[in-house]
């Protein structure tokens, strides 16, 4: 992908985009560097609980979270590394939708049954999960401060 080009012209050009995430807020199922994500046109229709979207803010930067709820107008959307919920952002915003996960030159489909299994376990224990994220990010801030 040329430097000139934005995610939304590769998908529309190739009907996908092959790329490495920035950042760690879908840890630990994607990691920064590691993995290679595979994004697919956005669908004719509306997305589903766990789906995967690559998303545009309103201030431009791209994000990739995850579908926890789908609201009649909204999706709430939230990273597997982060505890806080996002609310607001709509079909409009969405350019493409996770479908694979590339780890040592092997393909990991969304429709994998680990992947499945993954999915609603990290998904379904999100109070759980959200607590924990917020407790070990609490101690690592109290641990720089030191």
């Amino acid at each position: 992908m040329g430097n000139n080009q934005t995610f939304e012209e590769v998908i529309a050009r190739d009907g996908k985009l092959i790329y490495t995430n920035k950042g760690d807020s879908m840890m630990p199922l994607i990691k920064q560097d590691r993995d290679l994500l595979v994004i697919s046109k956005k669908p004719k229709h509306r997305l589903k609980k766990y789906d995967v979207p690559l998303y545009k803010r309103d201030s431009g930067q791209y994000v990739l979270h995850r579908i926890l709820k789908v609201r009649k107008h909204d999706y709430v959307i939230c990273g597997d590394n982060r505890w806080s919920k996002e609310y607001g952002i709509t079909d409009r915003h969405i350019i493409g939708l996770l479908t694979a996960v590339i780890r040592n030159g092997k393909e990991i489909k969304v429709t994998d049954t680990k992947y499945r299994l993954y999915v609603h376990l990290w998904c379904d224990l999100f109070p759980v999960r959200a607590f924990i994220v917020h407790v070990i990010n609490k101690l690592g801030r109290m641990i720089k401060r030191k």
